[in-house]
């Protein structure tokens, strides 16, 4: 998969976390992703068409969004409930709608559809396109999380 495609991504989750949840984030070197075992404890996916089709999706670990949905908030959230999981679908949002921003200014124009939220230990994350799934692991202070792009063509 093209750099090109991936690296928006990269760009628009560290803006998005540092705008809404005053989170710094460090992006960890991308990978190919083998199997569909979340990384994490909550995930975001959104499903992307136009000139291609894939799936874009934001697995945080419970540390990681607990800390980013506290300080989006502005109060201190102790649990994985379902105001953590509204906040990740609309985290997943707008890492994507920022991605897919900056990728119409190289003339890569992608829709995307409404985000759906998965939760639980070990739980699986379905990329509905053959391409390649290309995860990009991210620190932050209070835990990890990583992004999954899976485009094809």
């Amino acid at each position: 998969m093209d750099a090109k495609l991936i690296n928006p991504f990269i760009k628009s989750t560290i803006n998005v976390l540092e705008t809404m949840a005053f989170v710094k984030c460090t992006a960890g070197k991308p990978y190919l992703k083998k199997n569909a075992v979340a990384q994490g404890d909550v995930t975001g996916v959104i499903g992307l068409t136009g000139e291609a089709n894939g799936t874009v999706s934001v697995t945080f670990d419970k540390g990681s969004i607990l800390k980013i949905v506290s300080n989006m908030f502005g109060e201190e959230m102790e649990e994985l409930n379902a105001e953590v999981a509204d906040a990740v679908g609309e985290l997943t949002n707008m890492i994507s709608g920022q991605a897919r921003r900056e990728l119409e200014e190289i003339n890569r124009v992608f829709e995307a559809a409404i985000p759906s939220v998965i939760s639980g230990e070990n739980h699986q994350i379905t990329h509905y396109t053959d391409g390649p799934k290309i995860a990009i692991p991210f620190t932050v202070d209070g835990g990890k999380f990583t992004i999954e792009v899976c485009i094809d063509g």
